[in-house]
């Protein structure tokens, strides 16, 4: 293959006296890279959903990735959002694909389009549209012709949507990669030869679709040839790609994880994550993707399932709100400029390992017979060590990366976090960085809903309705009623206690005897069976028997997940005197899809004023079935909006019309398993570094500023379960708490190092910046010395120096400030402490 073949195609395009000129470029692979325009290029990558925030978003995310060190930005494409009916496709608001792809090319980066059509992602039904499971004949994701039809077609539908739009690479468009299904190695298994034959298909099918670049496949190691396959996972240093001829790549790195209700919030340690990624690329990795970069927000009903929350913050380096995460996203932008001092030798030549010690190793890559970079690598999870490389001593610390771009000079250890760090919804700055106003003097009305069947599109059948083939996803709701008489069983006018155990498939369900509520049950995202018993009293004659099933977002993952059910399965009524058993689930049931307020729409703004609302001085709380309306004035200036729904129990939210998701603030979390301090050496998974143990897993909901109008703006909650709104508060962030502890014995900062010069100074900064926009007000702290503490608590130590004017006059009214750490600018104390520390803890505003 001749690397230096560069493929340009100009196109003149001619327009009265206009002429503009597209210069195309080429992207192939060979072993150790893609190979764009002839380069073979180190390209970090990370993951931003187009649907999981509001298109006057995308710019300043895509600026801070650029910012952070990213050259590709990786999205899904989400069928079912794309094709809600068959042959009626939707490009527009959040799912306007070809707008979003148009912004990343605009901030100068890359992009990976993982058309799937199978997305998983925590997204409903795995991003298949639902009219997909009712054609007659089909079965997903295996050799099925009708399947295959309707893949094919959608395939080439997106493809041929990027080609007209001239965004493909070699249209000098920003799409460098393409992808074909996901993840589908992982579940293969379940399917036989008709998922190998399946994805020979597959990637016949891509290929011929002729996109003039790569396509990939991730987490798939029979992926056929010239099919890429890359790796997925919280680790990749070990993968190897399925023919010597393919690069190294890894498609999903997960910063964090995902977030569901009834569990504790997950988070992965800064210095895990780069450590992994260091790994990757010491061990010949030249292609990296975070999973996600930046999360948002599963608005409306897209979270799948089951019990999917709202928020898909994922620890991210980019925040649900739009403001980087840090340390989080400074460390691993430090990671990613250091990686590119290296570029020359990892595209170039293969590594020469060395073995350093138990645990200890090094790779080194020649550029030359002179130059060369190293990684030396502590892969231990509880010794440091020193080690000998070269003739020269290095310090490396448990389960961590030091990258010497000229194998003599550290420019960058993972385990050493240098960046500032922000407090976000944290309890000890909340009341000087939010702004909180409860709703409660707003007028609210309400809408009681009927328990069980409201309206006469209601239909019979005998027997126990699975829920999904029943509501076909128009709702997360289903009515089972039906009526037992119990003449001949109790005496007339008289009661009797008896039991009712109802089975389900999932998610939750509301049990309701003669319209008064009985028992609720739920499942939980691993297992969203359960079972919900309670005692009952029947009397005499008929009693009437009302279950709403509740779904909790569709199933996303595992083999088969398509044809996984939900709702009743099973209502056993038991006599107590004598434990007698009579299976009711065989009876005539009459069902109803939906609740009456969904269908007359009571969270449009075209019903605000309808007269179907109630408002008094007696709103009814606490109670299940229940919509609430109030109006809120939107907070002034630009910072994030969120409503705290932590009074509330389980529901759904609109503003405006627009649904800011499914919430469920009673769902709490086990009350053991988290840890304030996790210790990020050795492996990680998504359940070692967990926090808010015995809380609920979201109770700040994001509300778009782009959704907000001047003045009055509408809320609409429908509460299921029982809640109280007047405690609901409307939170601004007008504030943000940043910090920042540097050593002497600190590195200076990696953009200050050039190749042939080194560190143009030898004395390490603390850094500080507020988002854009935002200015340094105050310092709360700076200390030089021994400080002691973490970011919003931090104390002085046996060894301090009040520095707080000098810092003052440094960083107050400024947006990103520099302070050089070193006795001679600091004046320290305590001649015998040879190595200090500075710690600064500051406020962030927004500017007026």
């Amino acid at each position: 293959m001749n690397l230096s073949r560069t493929l340009f195609i100009v196109f003149l395009l001619f327009e009265g006296n206009f002429c503009q000129r597209v210069v195309s470029k080429n992207v192939i692979y060979d072993s150790k890279a893609l190979v764009i325009d002839g380069k073979r290029r180190i390209l970090q990558s990370g993951s931003v959903h187009y649907p999981r925030t509001t298109p006057e978003v995308w710019p300043e995310i895509f600026r801070k990735a650029k910012e952070g060190g990213l050259d590709v930005i990786e999205t899904y494409v989400f069928w079912n959002y794309h094709e809600p009916v068959r042959g009626e496709y939707s490009f527009r608001g959040r799912f306007d694909l070809v707008r979003f792809v148009k912004e990343v090319k605009q901030a100068g980066l890359f992009v990976h389009l993982r058309i799937g059509p199978y997305a998983c992602a925590e997204w409903n039904y795995g991003g298949f549209p639902i009219w997909l499971h009712f054609i007659p004949g089909i079965q997903f994701r295996t050799t099925n012709d009708i399947f295959k039809k309707e893949m094919e077609r959608f395939l080439s539908k997106i493809v041929n949507l990027m080609k007209d739009e001239n965004l493909f690479a070699t249209q000098g468009g920003p799409i460098i990669l393409a992808q074909v299904e996901n993840e589908y190695g992982n579940v293969e298994w379940a399917y036989g030869i008709g998922g190998q034959l399946y994805i020979k298909w597959a990637a016949e099918t891509a290929v011929g679709l002729n996109t003039t670049v790569p396509w990939v496949m991730c987490a798939q190691e029979d992926a056929p040839d010239p099919i890429i396959n890359t790796c997925n996972g919280f680790y990749c240093d070990l993968f190897t790609p399925n023919s010597p001829s393919k690069p190294k790549m890894w498609t999903e790195n997960y910063v964090g994880w995902f977030l569901a209700f009834g569990y504790a919030v997950p988070f992965r340690p800064v210095e895990d994550l780069a450590f992994a990624v260091a790994r990757f690329f010491e061990t010949g990795g030249t292609f990296q993707n975070y999973y996600m970069y930046f999360g948002g927000t599963n608005f409306g009903r897209t979270a799948g399932g089951p019990l999917v929350a709202t928020s898909y913050d994922y620890d991210a380096p980019i925040n649900e709100y739009g403001f980087v995460n840090q340390p989080k996203w400074g460390h691993l932008r430090d990671l990613h400029i250091a990686i590119r001092h290296c570029e020359e030798h990892l595209v170039n030549s293969n590594a020469t390992q060395m073995f350093l010690g138990k645990n200890l190793e090094a790779h080194v890559y020649h550029k030359s017979s002179k130059e060369c970079a190293a990684f030396l690598a502590n892969y231990g999870n509880s010794s440091d060590a020193t080690v000998l490389f070269k003739g020269n001593s290095y310090f490396l610390p448990a389960w961590s990366v030091s990258i010497l771009p000229d194998c003599k000079n550290v420019i960058f250890n993972t385990a050493k976090v240098v960046s500032q760090t922000n407090l976000y919804n944290d309890a000890v700055t909340w009341n000087i960085t939010m702004h909180e106003s409860l709703l409660s003097s707003s007028p609210w009305s309400w809408y009681k809903e009927k328990v069980g069947i409201w309206g006469n599109n209601s239909f019979q059948a005998s027997g126990l309705l699975e829920q999904i083939n029943t509501t076909k996803d128009t709702t997360d709701f289903l009515w089972y009623t039906t009526s037992i008489n119990m003449n001949g069983k109790i005496k007339k006018n008289q009661t009797k206690e008896a039991g009712l155990l109802i089975g389900s498939l999932g998610h939750a369900a509301l049990l309701f005897v003669n319209e008064r509520l009985v028992g609720f049950g739920y499942g939980n995202h691993d297992d969203a069976s359960f079972m919900l018993s309670a005692k009952v009293n029947l009397h005499s004659g008929s009693n009437k028997i009302d279950v709403l099933s509740m779904m909790v977002g569709l199933q996303n993952y595992g083999p088969w997940f398509d044809v996984e059910g939900a709702g009743i399965y099973s209502v056993i009524l038991t006599d107590l005197t004598n434990l007698e058993e009579e299976d009711l689930s065989s009876l005539q049931w009459t069902y109803q899809a939906g609740l009456e307020g969904e269908f007359l729409g009571l969270e449009n703004l075209t019903l605000a004023n309808s007269s179907i609302w109630t408002q008094g001085s007696s709103m009814p709380n606490n109670q299940s079935l229940i919509w609430y309306k109030t109006v809120f004035l939107a907070p002034e200036g630009k910072a994030p909006v969120s409503l705290n729904l932590a009074s509330m129990g389980k529901g759904q939210a609109w503003v405006n019309g627009q649904s800011i998701g499914r919430y469920w603030s009673s769902y709490l979390s086990p009350s053991t398993g988290c840890s304030e301090n996790c210790d990020y050496r050795g492996t990680y998974d998504a359940s070692k570094c967990l926090k808010k143990c015995g809380q609920p897993a979201q109770i700040l909901y994001h509300v778009p500023r782009s959704w907000l109008q001047p003045g009055e703006n509408l809320l609409v909650i429908h509460e299921e379960i029982g809640g109280d709104p007047l405690k609901i508060s409307l939170l601004t962030q007008n504030g943000q708490v940043i910090c920042g502890r540097v050593s002497e014995d600190d590195l200076p900062p990696i953009d200050t190092w050039e190749p042939s010069v080194g560190f143009v100074s030898s004395t390490p900064e603390l850094r500080l910046a507020c988002e854009p926009g935002w200015y340094i007000a105050s310092i709360h702290f700076a200390g030089f010395g021994t400080p002691e503490g973490k970011c919003g608590a931090f104390i002085p130590g046996s060894c301090h120096t009040n520095v707080l004017s000098i810092v003052q006059k440094i960083c107050v009214g400024k947006q990103r400030c520099s302070i050089s750490v070193s006795e001679a600018k600091l004046e320290g104390p305590c001649p015998d402490v040879l190595k200090k520390s500075l710690a600064v803890e500051a406020l962030c505003r927004a500017l007026d």
